[in-house]
């Protein structure tokens, strides 16, 4: 079976239409989002309209809380505030309920889907400590699990544990040893920020026990002119084209 894991689509609507087309035409047997559906860029409607009819399998994101009113974005920089706050007036009832309905994590067999940390949603997988705090929680979970999914950085990353000790993988088509636990970030569909602005999504399959990291080209240019015709911050439209 594959498995396509998304994250962080932040209402680029050129950018999961593109990403959904390479799924398609890879086959996966399911997709997965880990969050952040709305929020910066300017379709979050029409992203949530997809997610849901799709019945994506997805966890609640920081953005999409805030959006939904379920927080406040206190700790969101100005021009994150401003967004999630215009995304907050245009949502449509019917999204704003889908919103509020997503857990904030999810447990699918040997996998464990979260957004931003383990039990918590706003707070970043960064460094080593970081990591090795969830691959702490992901073990008291049980031994079965071993593969954590996360989004909220925007960059993609693989991170292994194994006797005590976290080691970065760096292969893009990552075979899964056994006697390892993974924590495992696709990298961003809407708002990449690894300097690579083609939109990202991994692949898992799980037959071959392997990770395979995707990227997309998408009209950019589409994203930021409508970025801009809705009044939202120019910078989002420009970090777009560097994917920063």
């Amino acid at each position: 079976m594959r498995t396509a894991v998304t994250a962080d689509i932040h209402a680029n609507l050129e950018a999961l239409l593109a990403v959904l087309a390479r799924i398609e035409a890879i086959g996966a047997d399911e997709i997965m989002c880990l969050g952040d559906i709305v929020g910066y860029n300017a379709d979050p409607n029409l992203c949530a309209d997809i997610v849901r009819s799709r019945n994506i399998r997805c966890v609640l994101g920081n953005h999409d809380a805030c959006a939904a009113g379920l927080e406040e974005p206190d700790g969101f920089n100005p021009v994150a505030q401003r967004a999630v706050l215009w995304t907050r007036d245009k949502l449509t009832d019917e999204n704003r309920l889908f919103l509020r309905s997503l857990p904030r994590e999810q447990r699918v067999g040997d996998l464990f889907l979260f957004h931003g940390s383990i039990h918590d949603t706003n707070r970043y997988i960064l460094y080593m400590n970081d990591a090795l705090d969830n691959f702490t929680m992901l073990a008291a979970m049980g031994k079965s699990l071993r593969i954590g999914f996360f989004g909220h950085t925007h960059e993609k990353a693989a991170l292994s544990f194994d006797h005590g000790a976290v080691s970065v993988e760096l292969w893009p088509d990552l075979k899964l040893a056994e006697e390892k636990r993974y924590l495992i970030n696709p990298g961003s569909v809407g708002q990449p920020r690894d300097g690579d602005p083609r939109a990202s999504f991994l692949v898992y399959d799980t037959d071959g026990h392997r990770v395979t990291f995707n990227r997309v080209e998408y009209n950019v240019h589409a994203c930021q002119d409508k970025i801009i015709r809705a009044g939202l911050p120019s910078w989002l439209a420009e970090r777009l084209a560097s994917g920063t």
